[in-house]
């Protein structure tokens, strides 16, 4: 892969810049928007399909608008997180980045892992594909750092990977039963906005009506990390802010577990927020 040419920019003068992809965007990044926020400065895209925290996919027509913005921008290049790939809700498919943008193969680092679609989130392990010169630095960097992976988390990737994927496919009917059974049981809670997830294992319901409520001891709900907090002390349901994630005020909550763990949390969380005023 060759440098894109153009001035270097000192990297202390270098930050994230984030693009709001509310609901209203349906959680997701569009040319216009995209091609607003580039500056001489820009120099990686971060795009994440499946969605975590609010489970939306690109389509490839999506990423192929995204792409023709990019191929006026040749100094940008593309991370693009696909972890949860197997793990699709509905009927939209999943469509990679390079197989929707061929041509911005080369300026493309794929991240991936077994810990979602294999549950095997205990191993650590993920990985990356892209342009050799920048795996090249990759590996460098990491070898002065983590020096590597066990060999005994290699070995069960690779058997991951490489076996039988009837594991994958039973556990995305079971993902799809959860997901339906959540977005069901908390649009049932007053004040309490969502629709079911594209893919990923999350429910991501908004949360506004909430906002600005007391609890019973008296404390103001301010901000949806306040409701998080709140669930949490009384409700005893661990749920992430929105906030986050640049989103907010929103809550996500994991259905990565059993469906009668979700069924009670559901249940907790009700009753939980019956008692803001």
């Amino acid at each position: 892969m060759r440098r894109p040419a153009g001035p270097d920019i000192p990297s202390d003068r270098l930050s994230p810049k984030v693009i709001p992809c509310g609901s209203e965007f349906g959680f997701k990044l569009d040319a216009a928007r995209l091609e607003a926020a580039i500056t001489p400065k820009t120099r990686w895209l971060m795009l994440n399909s499946p969605n975590n925290p609010c489970g939306a996919i690109y389509t490839q027509e999506e990423f192929a608008a995204l792409g023709a913005v990019l191929q006026k921008h040749p100094r940008i290049l593309v991370i693009s997180d696909e972890i949860y790939e197997h793990i699709i809700l509905g009927d939209k498919p999943f469509v990679p980045f390079v197989i929707a943008c061929p041509e911005l193969r080369e300026r493309t680092l794929l991240i991936n892992g077994v810990s979602k679609a294999y549950a095997m989130t205990g191993y650590r392990l993920g990985y990356a594909a892209g342009p050799k010169e920048l795996i090249v630095a990759m590996n460098k960097t990491q070898s002065q750092t983590t020096t590597c992976p066990s060999a005994i988390s290699q070995l069960a990737a690779a058997a991951a990977l490489n076996g039988p994927q009837d594991f994958v496919r039973d556990a995305n009917r079971e993902y799809q039963a959860r997901g339906a059974m959540v977005v069901e049981g908390l649009a049932a809670i007053d004040g309490l906005e969502l629709q079911m997830p594209e893919g990923a294992f999350y429910a991501f319901p908004k949360c506004s009506a909430f906002i600005g409520k007391r609890t019973p001891d008296g404390q103001v709900i301010e901000t949806d990390t306040d409701l998080a907090n709140y669930l949490l002390r009384v409700g005893k349901v661990a749920t992430v802010p929105g906030s986050a994630f640049g989103l907010e005020p929103y809550i996500r909550l994991s259905f990565a577990t059993s469906r009668q763990q979700l069924e009670q949390a559901i249940v907790q969380m009700r009753d939980a927020l019956a008692l803001l005023v």
